[in-house]
C-alpha cells in the first residue's frame, strides 16, 4: 500500500521532469535558431556596413570630382568671356575696317567712273575728227577702261621701211595732237608695229630698231610741230612681236604694221584723284 502511495506521488514529479527537457530541447532549439539568426544578420550588417563605406567613399570622391569640374566650367566660363569681349571687339574692329574698305572702293570706282567718262568723250572725240577723209581700217580708235587707243596704219605715216613721218601724216597727227593739248592730265605713248619681214639697211638694223625709231619720229612730230610737253610723251618699239593678224598673208602683214598711240592717265595725277574726299 504505502508502494502505491510512494508511487501515486512521484508519477506527477517524473510525468513534469520528462515535460521540461521536451521543453528545453525545444527552447534550446529555438535558441540556437536565433543564435544562428543574430550571426547572420550580424554578417548581412558588417557587409552592409563594408558595402555602404564603399558607396560612401565612391559618391565623397565624385562629390571631390564634381567641385573640380565646377572649378574647372567657373574658370572655362571666365575665360569665355574675356574671350567673348575680346573677339566682339576684333569683330567690332574688323566691321570698322570693311566699312572704310568699302568707302574707299567706292571712291576709287568713282575715281575709275570719272576717267572712264573722260576717255569715252576722248575717244568720241577722236572717232568724229578722224573720220573724215581717212578709211576705217586705216585708223582705229578704241576704249579700253582708263586707256584710248588709237592705231594708224603705216601707210598713212611712212614710206615703206622708212621712219621719215611723211607730209601727209602730219594732217592725221595734228587732229591728234589737239586733243592731247585738249586733255593736259593725260601721258602719250607711241608704240611703232612691225610685220616680220626682215629688214636691214644703212640706217635701220632690224624690225626692233624700225619700230623704235618709227615711235620716236612721231614723238619729235608732237614735240616740235604741235608743242607737247616732251614730259607727257614716251617712245616704244614693239618690233613684230604683237601682231593683229597672222603675217602668212599681205593683208596680215598690212594691218600688224601700224603705230599706235596710247592715251593713259599720268599717275601721279590718278592717285590725286584717288585721294581727293568723296563728293
Amino acid at each position: 500500500m504505502k508502494k502505491l502511495v510512494i508511487v501515486a506521488l512521484l508519477a506527477p514529479i517524473l510525468f513534469s521532469a520528462c515535460v521540461s527537457k521536451k521543453e528545453y530541447v525545444a527552447l534550446e532549439g529555438k535558441y540556437n535558431n536565433k543564435s544562428q539568426a543574430l550571426v547572420d544578420t550580424k554578417a548581412d550588417l558588417m557587409k552592409c556596413n563594408i558595402e555602404n563605406e564603399g558607396k560612401i567613399a565612391a559618391l565623397e570622391q565624385r562629390i571631390a570630382d564634381l567641385k573640380k569640374d565646377k572649378e574647372k566650367t567657373l574658370e572655362y566660363v571666365d575665360n569665355l568671356t574675356v574671350l567673348s569681349k575680346s573677339a566682339s571687339d576684333n569683330i567690332k574692329e574688323t566691321l570698322a575696317q570693311m566699312s572704310k574698305k568699302d568707302e574707299y572702293i567706292q571712291h576709287v570706282q568713282k575715281a575709275m567712273n570719272k576717267k572712264d567718262s573722260i576717255n569715252l568723250a576722248i575717244g568720241f572725240k577722236l572717232k568724229s575728227v578722224l573720220k573724215e577723209g581717212f578709211n576705217d581700217e586705216d585708223i582705229q580708235v578704241d576704249v579700253e577702261k582708263t586707256v584710248v587707243y588709237i592705231s594708224i596704219a603705216d601707210k598713212l605715216l611712212f614710206k615703206s621701211g622708212s621712219a621719215t613721218v611723211s607730209s601727209a601724216a602730219k594732217g592725221v597727227l595734228s587732229k591728234v595732237a589737239d586733243v592731247i593739248m585738249a586733255q593736259p592730265g593725260l601721258e602719250v605713248m607711241v608704240e611703232g608695229h612691225t610685220d616680220n619681214k626682215p629688214i636691214s639697211t644703212a640706217g635701220i638694223k632690224d624690225n626692233w630698231d624700225l619700230s623704235v625709231k618709227r615711235a620716236t619720229s612721231i614723238i619729235r612730230v608732237f614735240q616740235t610741230d604741235f608743242g607737247i610737253e616732251p614730259g607727257r610723251l614716251i617712245a616704244a618699239g614693239r618690233s613684230e612681236f604683237k601682231p593683229l593678224e597672222t603675217n602668212d598673208t599681205v593683208e596680215g602683214r598690212s594691218r600688224n604694221r601700224r603705230t599706235r598711240i596710247v592715251l593713259m592717265p599720268q599717275l601721279e595725277q590718278f592717285f590725286d584723284l584717288l585721294e581727293s574726299k568723296v563728293e
